[in-house]
This record gives structure tokens, C-alpha cells and sequence, in this order.
């Protein structure tokens, strides 16, 4: 049915709602408190409303009251002009009464936004919840009761959150013969229908390896978790729902929800939910879906409507990764989807139960018609509103509608404080139902308007983007989305065309020609070493010399090919890239043991180097005048140095040497390059790209060969203008070395850029997210097997939160699965080779005379003789003076080191002979800034992981021993491949000059 067809029975309805609330406010916009007063000024202060939200979030933590009182004036003692007047005047009255006055404030605005968090909390006790459920339920309210938490980090936190519902439950059991059925019902039952107890779940919380790319093996791993709470919950006569979180796990819980459902111990139980968010462009077609497979299996389901709590999230998360963004992105299109799903919901009332999950009185009017238009059943749908959030909205519904459940967040204050923020930004946006009813005081009318028409004018009124004139912007390659069926069956099938070519022999390409030699490498599969993929022809002295020869004949026409020729080549070569990705990609998983999506995010990384770099050639090239004075015309340009020597490593095998290729041959370079023996079939990439886009011959030369037969002879070469390397600090400074001098014949000096080590520190504030924290040190220290100069190696934490964070950060550690990189379900793999293997292995024991070892762990499934495993390794008791913090070890081994303050930690951070990433968790305004200062670091990362730098918006590179040379994927970096030369005329003749249009000297 259209809601046009009902639309003035529905504003008719909803003004008779408006009516019977008038006069009222929900306590968040009640100026007559502290929190209305606070509120109702951060809506008007965007600035504010920032930082008031940020301290929210960090308040819980802060345990002492120095902590307190430092934040407070971190946050907003600077800036006490924005403050709203009860916050300035106790800042002020602080100032005024010294070190104790400071106390007595933070303490009271403490106090007060703790209360704030309280209101919309049952309680943090099971006694305290059923005490506060028990007088709602006297006031004619049912109830579902919600445990907080956001997602746990380990398998033992899982396990706890298990255990904590199951308690809560008890406790429910316990309380049940206080919770009187509403209604005056005869059979135990709310409503006549409806069980008593009532519990919403978040799938996060029961297993912490929750993964989108591995759907089975989440999905199973959480209907053992939720199995035994279903089981109780029945018990109990009691209902379940399960929540929507982010768009990551929608797939997972909805196939949870099914298999739950579904089940033959669950299925004659119909007292099973499933929430779906409106805002999801896709919610129209599950919500369908769901109803259909429910017809399909004669199960009787409930769906609770909503509109949705991560809309940020979601569309930075999307616009970050290059998504199209899953979410509408006008407010009244969210709201025409609701009405549109509760209608067909409402349409299927004889299979699904509509919960209407919603404060705005124009969503719940619609509800109410059209259930009355299409003769549903009383006990076929329900409202609901969130506890302590809309009191008149839920005090008027219930006149109306009768059922009414309060969802009723559950647990400890510090969780709470993230659901708050939450609710706190859903409900002080502009386009929030509740601020513009009782804080704006928006026109009824418009309130009550059909949302489909709403967002409708709203697009119309849309400005239209200009197309952007010339070469399109730079934008990053997107990411995988693993929540797409399609990208996620792709890489098992691309791993199994890979299979398919095992064997192959890899011939060098020099000069536009395939050249095979006798002398040839394995390269194998590091989780099966038996395992061969092929068979690399190795350059010596005499192939080398034969692309040298070929770069030199090529080199004079390169030089001259126009600026925007050459990028073209290297645009047409990222297409041919994306075409392939996951190909090249599946390669990169069996040669190096990439996972699935580090193997994409390098390809992404490849296709960026060469996107990003044709536009920076294109600028480039045009010559720039210099000065402005009459009578001469002076021109800055560039020219290529000539020959570059491209030696690459094997852990960014695609991204690294397609950067420095591109980077040496857009500029107009010729170039040899030398991938690592590791990696040279994925290196092999590059010659198939740049055939396929028909790059001149002898521009590129494939060379890859043994380091101690052809590497000090490529390096040392009279032709050789330039070495670009990225590597181990002995192999760079060795080729400074090599460089340095110059041979017999030569003329120039050779120009070399290297990047190398790094010893990497993450420090972990007492302030700090501590959520965050562990999840991006362990994707630091582990993901890629630590595998990355750009890992995190140390972990510096403050005293005050170290045994906490430890704790978390090694039962983190001990839950995510090891194992081959082709299994999806694997967090780490194997490292790259038995040399690598070795290495590490003798750092492991290192560590376990330097320090303490608090976790060693190798994978269960897997034959360890076939493949290159090591052990993650956690060591604790670490200081500087150890070599386990000083030397790169280039594995999954993490040593944690405890300071005793920030200034300690800064210094141990700074205390190595490296200085290329580091990071900071915090929460402190001053301590972030001072860590942009103090932190000497090429790049620096404040509250997320370290590694996974993207070309543009974080060019890479650092300096002291991690290298010399401009940042990769900087603005500067193609300097470094061209010599800077300038031509001035003089353009007098016999006394006459052109005249300029920017000459002022007339």
C-alpha cells in the first residue's frame, strides 16, 4: 500500500500526539538541569560539542583527580570563551580558589556528566536493573534488556560476555515472579502474547575473530557462544533479539539469526528477533529476503525496526576506503525507508512481528494507520523506545499504542559511556526528530510531513557538482569489501587459477625481449614449502650489461617522450592492475603468505604509486618561470637522470617496486629492476602490466638475479645514475657505500634513495582507548606476521593502565588463528622464507633471556615442518639498554616496555637509531600535541595503527637510519629521479621587449 493513500489520517494522528505532549521535554534538552543547560549550548557550538563529547568518552577513565582536573582544563579551560555560562562560571569560581577549587569543579562536572550517562542506563547491578524494571513495568512498560560493551578483543572476554548474560538472566529468573504480566494478562504473558523477559544481544561480544571474509567460521563460532543463552532465555518463556551493529557483521548475524532460528532444538520457539537499520540502502531487499526465507521455512520471526546509531561510521568508513556509501545520506530518506519496510512487515503480519523501534511521532503515526488500514493484529506489532532518552514521546505512546518496551542498556558506567556518545550525537544532529521537536521547536507540520516527499525536495535542491576540468583528482585505489559476496568468492578462485599455473619458468625481459637463462630459483609456498610456484631465470654480469646497453639505446627518445605520454602509460598500466587485482593479489597469499586483504591493499597501493605519480609528472613538467623581471624569460625545469637501478624488497613485492618504478620511469628514467628473489613471480607483474600497455621497449628491464653475483656490479656500473632501494639498513648502507665511488668512465654521481629499517614504538597513554589500543597494537605487531618496516616492534604503556592493557593485549594475542594466509579465518601466517624463519627464531630465545616471555605461540592445524612458522611473541621487562628494543627483528615479536610517566615514554620511543613510524593512544589534547613535536618519527599516528600508510594522504618514509630521501607518495618524491636545470633568455631586441601582463614596471 502508499502511505499517500493514508497520509492525512496519519498528520491527523500525529497531531493529536504533538497535542497530548505539549508543554513536555526529554530531560537531555530540559535547560532547567545541568545537562539540558550543557546540551542545549553544545548544539549551538559545533566546537564545543566536540570536545564536551570527546571528554564523555574519556571520563571513566580518568582515576584520580589530578587526571580529572588536567583534562578538564585540557578540553576546555583554553578555550573558556565557547563555554557555556554553567560551565564558565565554575571554571572561573576554580581559577579564583586555587588547587582545591580546580577539585571541586572537576569533581561536580564529573558528578554531573556521570548522572547524564546514569539516565540511560537501568543500572550497573543485576539488583539495581530489576529494581528500576520492576517501577516500569509498575508504570505500564515492558522491557529488553541490553547488556553494554562494544566488540570484545579476545576469547576470554567473549567467554566472560557469555557468562554475564547468563547471569543477568538468572538474576531475571530470579526477579520474574516480581514482574507482574502487563495488561492483566491470565497467561504469564505481556499483552497476551508477548514473554515477560526480554534480552537483546550483540553478536560482537561472543567471539572476537569476528571476520566478514570468513562468514561460515564467524557464524559458527558464534551460535556455540549464543546457543546456551538462547537456551536459557527459553527456559525463562523468555524472548531474544539480535542487533544490528556496523555493516561489517550484517551478513554474519543475519545468517546467525538464520541458523538460530532455524535450528531443530530452536525451531518450534518463535520468541526470535532480528533488528534491521533503515539508514542501509540494502535494508529493502534483506528485509524481503528475510520474510521470504521465514515463508519459505514456516517460521514465525519478529523484526525490530530501526533507524540506525552508526551513520557516521559508516559513511567516513565508506568514503575512507573508496565505497560507495552504504547509507542514505538525506535523514528523510532513512525515514521513508522505515515507514516503506514497516509497511511490507506489516503486509506479512501472519509470519513477522513488527517491533517499531522509533521516537519520531511522524514514524509511529505512520505505523499505527497503517496497521489500523490493513487490520493487523494488536499483537502482531509494538513500539519501542530507548530508556531515559524521549520520556513524553514514550509516556504519550503509551495512551495511544499500549505496547510499549523501553530498551534498557545494561552493565558499566565505562562501556555506557560509548553507548551515550552514541545516543548524545544521534540526538543533538541537526536532522535528529527529538531536537528538532523539543529543542527547535520545528513546525509541526513539517514534522509531520510524508518523509518520501521530504527527501525528494531535499535532492532536488542538491547543488550539482562541476565536473572537474582536465585530469580527474587523485583519489586511493577503494579497499576490498569483504562484505560483498562477490569480492569475498573471489579470492578463493583466483588462488585456485594460481594453482593452476605452478610450475611456470619466469624468463628476464630486457630490452622487449624474453630472455631465459640456465641458472634459475625456486620460489615456494612459505606455508608449504614443498610447494613450488615456479622457476625464475637469474640475470648475471653479462645480462646485466645487456639491459644496461638496451636502457642507454632506449633512454634518449624516453627523455624527450612528453610528460603527459609517459603518464599516460602508467595510468593505462594501473587499469590493466585493476583488472587483475585479485589475481596478482592471490599470487602475493601463496609466495609471501599475504593475507587477503593485505595482498589487495598492496596491489591498491601499486595502482595508487603509479595513478598518483603520473598526475605529480604532469605538474611537474611544465616549466615554471622565475622571476618576474622585463627583458628575460627564466624557466625552471627538470630532466631524468638517466639509468636507475630499482631494487626491491619482498614483503610490499607489488606496491614498493611498482613505486619506485613508476616513480624512476614517468620522469623519464630508464630502469633495471631487481626485485627480491622472495618475491620475483609477483615482481614478474610488472612486465606483463607494461607489456600489456606497450611501454618502449628497453625502458623497463626485468633483471632479477643473485645479490652476490650481479648486485655490487649493477650498483657500482658506470651507466648506473641513480639506485633506488628499499631494504635492510646493512644492505642500504652498503650501497651508499657502493655508490659513493666512483668508477672508472663515470661522470655524475649517483644519486641514491633507500629506505630501511625501522624499530617501531606505539605508546599507550593512561587515558587511552584502551579498546583501540590493543586491537591496532596487535595489527601492528602481527598483521603481515609483523612482516613490515612500518610494524610495531615496541609497545611503551604508562604504569597506571600497563597490567590492564597487557593483560587484554596478550589474551588478544592468544585468540586470533594462526595458520596458512589462503585460510580467510588466519590472522598470521608464516613468514617468508627458512632464512627469515632462522632469524627470528633467534630472537625469540633473545628474548626470553632479556625479558619475560608472555606469550609464545605457535599455530595448532598446520605441519610445522612444511611451512616457515615462528611463534608470536609477546616479552614483557624490556628496557632500552636491551637489544630486543633496539634491533629490528622483522617478525611477529613484540616487546612491551612499562614508563613510568609521558616523559618517560616519549623518551623511550626516541631512544633507538631509527626513526620511521611511531604512535601514540591518548586521549590528553596536550599530550597529543606535544607527541607532534617530541616524537621524532618520519611518520607519526595518533590514536590508530602504524602501518598501512597510503600514497597522498600519508606520504612514507623516515629518516636517522631508516633512510635517506623524500617520502613515497609525497609530493617531493619525483625530485629525487631528475636533475633541476634552468634556461633564462634575454628577450631584448635592440631595445624592444614584449610586454607582459604582470609587468608593473610601465
Amino acid at each position: 500500500m502508499e502511505h499517500n493513500e493514508i497520509d492525512p489520517k496519519i498528520i491527523v494522528r500525529g497531531k493529536e500526539f504533538f497535542q497530548s505532549i505539549s508543554g513536555e521535554a526529554p530531560s537531555i534538552f530540559n535547560k532547567g538541569w545541568w545537562t539540558g543547560k550543557v546540551m542545549d549550548w553544545s548544539m549551538k557550538n559545533e566546537d564545543f560539542k566536540v570536545k564536551l563529547f570527546r571528554f564523555v568518552d574519556v571520563l571513566p577513565t580518568l582515576s584520580s583527580n589530578e587526571s580529572l582536573v588536567r583534562h578538564i582544563e585540557e578540553y576546555f579551560a583554553s578555550e573558556s570563551g565557547d563555554l557555556p555560562p554553567v560551565m564558565k562560571a565554575g571554571l572561573k569560581s576554580a581559577g579564583l580558589a586555587g588547587k582545591l577549587g580546580g577539585k571541586i569543579m572537576a569533581k561536580a562536572i564529573s558528578s554531573n556528566i556521570e548522572k547524564m550517562g546514569r539516565q540511560f542506563i537501568v543500572g550497573q547491578q543485576s539488583k539495581e536493573a530489576v529494581k528500576n524494571i520492576v517501577n516500569l513495568r509498575k508504570d505500564g512498560f515492558a522491557f529488553t534488556i541490553d547488556v553494554l560493551g562494544e566488540a570484545t578483543l579476545s576469547e576470554t572476554e567473549a567467554e566472560e560476555r557469555m557468562q554475564e548474560h547468563l547471569e543477568l538472566l538468572d538474576a531475571l529468573k530470579d526477579a520474574k515472579d516480581k514482574f507482574k504480566p502487563l495488561k492483566g494478562s491470565k497467561n504469564g504473558l505481556d499483552w497476551d502474547s508477548e514473554p515477560v523477559v526480554n534480552l537483546s544481544i550483540k553478536p560482537t561480544g561472543f567471539y572476537s575473530q569476528m571476520k566478514p571474509r570468513d562468514i561460515q567460521g564467524s557464524v559458527d563460532a558464534l551460535f556455540a557462544r549464543l546457543a546456551p543463552v538462547y537456551r536459557k532465555v527459553i527456559e525463562l518463556g523468555g524472548a531474544m533479539c539480535i542487533d544490528m551493529e556496523s555493516l561489517e557483521y550484517r551478513e554474519i548475524t543475519m545468517e546467525l539469526f538464520k541458523k538460530l532460528r532455524s535450528h531443530d532444538e530452536f525451531r518450534n520457539y518463535p520468541h526470535l528477533a532480528i533488528v534491521f537499520q533503515t539508514y542501509l540502502k540494502c535494508t529493502d531487499e534483506d528485509v524481503r529476503n528475510m520474510i521470504a526465507w521465514a515463508e519459505g521455512e514456516a517460521l514465525p520471526m519478529t523484526i525490530r525496526l530501526v533507524k540506525g546509531a552508526y551513520w557516521d561510521f559508516e559513511t567516513v568508513r565508506a568514503k575512507q576506503n573508496g565505497w560507495d556509501i552504504p547509507v542514505y545520506t538525506i535523514k528523510a530518506e532513512s525515514d521513508a525507508a522505515f515507514e516503506r519496510n514497516a509497511t511490507y512487515i506489516l503486509e506479512h503480519s501472519n509470519i513477522c512481528r513488527l517491533a517499531c523501534a522509533s521516537h519520531n511521532v511522524r514514524t509511529i503515526a505512520a505505523v499505527l494507520e497503517t496497521a489500523k488500514t490493513l487490520n493487523v493484529p494488536d499483537d502482531r506489532f509494538e513500539f519501542q523506545v530507548l530508556y531515559g532518552m524521549a520520556e513524553p514521546v514514550r509516556l504519550g505512546l503509551q495512551k495511544v499504542a499500549k505496547r510499549v518496551r523501553l530498551y534498557c542498556p545494561y552493565g558499566e558506567l565505562i562501556p555506557g559511556m560509548a553507548y551515550l556518545v552514541r545516543r548524545l550525537l544521534e540526538n543533538t544532529a541537526n536532522e535528529s526528530f527529538l531536537k528538532q521537536s523539543f529543542a527547535d521547536e520545528a513546525d509541526v507540520a513539517r514534522l509531520l510531513e510524508n518523509p518520501a516527499d521530504t527527501a525528494e525536495r531535499e535532492r532536488a535542491a542538491l547543488p550539482e557538482k562541476p565536473r572537474p576540468e582536465g585530469l580527474a583528482r587523485f583519489d586511493n585505489e577503494r579497499m576490498v569489501d569483504f562484505t560483498v559476496a562477490a569480492e569475498r568468492g573471489a579470492f578463493p578462485a583466483a588462488i585456485a587459477r594460481i594453482r593452476d599455473s605452478f610450475g611456470t619458468t619466469y624468463p628476464l625481459y630486457i630490452n622487449g625481449q624474453d630472455i631465459t637463462t640456465t641458472d634459475t630459483m625456486e620460489s615456494y609456498n612459505p606455508a608449504r614449502t614443498n610447494e613450488v610456484l615456479g622457476h625464475i631465470c637469474q640475470a648475471g654480469t653479462e645480462e646485466i650489461e645487456q639491459a644496461i646497453v638496451a636502457a642507454k639505446k632506449a633512454l634518449p627518445a624516453w627523455r624527450d617522450t612528453p610528460p603527459a605520454e609517459r603518464a599516460e602509460y602508467m595510468m593505462k598500466a594501473a587499469q590493466y592492475m585493476r583488472e587483475n587485482i585479485f589475481d596478482m593479489s592471490a599470487l602475493q597469499v601463496l609466495e609471501v603468505g599475504k593475507q587477503w586483504d593485505q595482498a589487495y591493499a598492496d596491489l591498491g597501493e601499486a595502482i595508487d604509486f603509479l595513478e598518483y605519480y603520473a598526475r605529480e609528472m604532469i605538474r611537474l613538467g611544465k616549466p615554471r618561470r622565475m622571476g618576474h623581471a622585463p627583458g628575460e624569460m627564466s624557466l625552471y625545469q627538470y630532466r631524468p637522470k638517466g639509468i636507475a637501478a630499482v631494487i626491491a624488497p619482498w614483503n610490499f613485492p607489488l606496491a614498493i617496486s611498482c613505486g619506485m618504478t613508476a616513480g624512476a620511469i614517468v620522469t623519464g628514467n630508464c630502469v633495471l629492476f631487481k626485485p627480491s628473489g622472495l618475491s620475483s613471480i609477483v615482481g614478474y607483474g610488472l612486465v606483463e602490466a607494461f607489456k600489456a600497455v606497450g611501454l618502449p621497449d628497453g625502458v623497463f628491464n626485468y633483471t632479477p638475479g643473485r645479490s652476490s653475483i650481479m648486485g655490487d656490479y649493477l650498483v657500482e656500473h658506470k651507466d648506473v645514475n641513480m639506485i633506488a632501494f628499499t631494504g635492510s639498513m646493512e644492505v642500504g648502507l652498503r650501497i651508499m657505500h657502493k655508490a659513493a665511488v666512483p668508477a672508472p668512465g663515470q661522470i655524475h654521481c649517483k644519486k641514491v634513495i633507500a629506505e630501511m629499517g625501522g624499530k617501531n614504538a606505539l605508546i599507550v597513554d593512561d587515558d587511552a582507548e584502551l579498546d583501540e589500543a590493543v586491537s591496532n597494537t596487535l595489527y601492528s605487531a602481527f598483521g603481515f606476521q609483523g612482516q613490515k618496516c612500518s610494524a610495531c616492534s615496541r609497545v611503551i604503556v604508562l604504569d597506571a593502565v600497563y597490567d590492564k592493557f597487557v593483560g587484554r593485549l596478550v589474551e588478544a594475542a592468544r585468540s586470533i588463528k594462526l595458520g596458512a594466509s589462503e585460510n580467510p579465518a588466519n590472522y598470521m601466517g608464516p613468514v617468508v622464507d627458512r632464512n627469515a624463519q632462522k632469524s627470528i627464531m633467534e630472537y625469540v630465545e633473545l628474548a626470553r633471556k632479556e625479558g619475560n616471555i608472555l606469550l609464545e605461540r605457535m599455530p595448532e592445524d598446520v605441519d610445522l615442518d612444511k611451512g616457515c612458522y615462528v611463534p608470536l611473541t609477546i616479552v614483557d621487562g624490556i628496557t632500552p639498554e636491551h637489544r630486543i628494543a633496539q634491533e629490528e627483528v622483522f617478525g611477529p615479536l613484540l616487546a612491551v616496555m612499562r614508563a613510568k610517566d609521558f616523559d618517560q615514554a616519549l623518551d623511550y620511543a626516541n631512544s633507538t637509531k631509527f626513526a620511521l613510524t611511531g604512535g601514540l593512544f591518548s586521549r590528553s589534547p596536550k599530550h597529543l600535541e606535544r607527541a607532534r613535536t617530541e616524537f621524532h618519527v618520519g611518520n607519526l599516528y595518533l590514536n590508530r595503527n602504524n602501518t598501512g600508510a597510503l600514497v597522498e594522504r600519508h606520504p612514507f618514509g623516515g629518516y636517522n637510519m631508516s633512510g635517506i630521501g623524500s617520502k613515497a607518495g609525497g609530493p617531493d618524491y619525483l625530485l629525487q629521479f631528475m636533475d633541476p636545470y634552468t634556461v633564462c633568455e634575454n628577450t631584448m631586441r635592440r631595445g624592444f621587449a614584449p610586454i607582459e601582463e604582470d609587468d608593473d614596471w610601465i
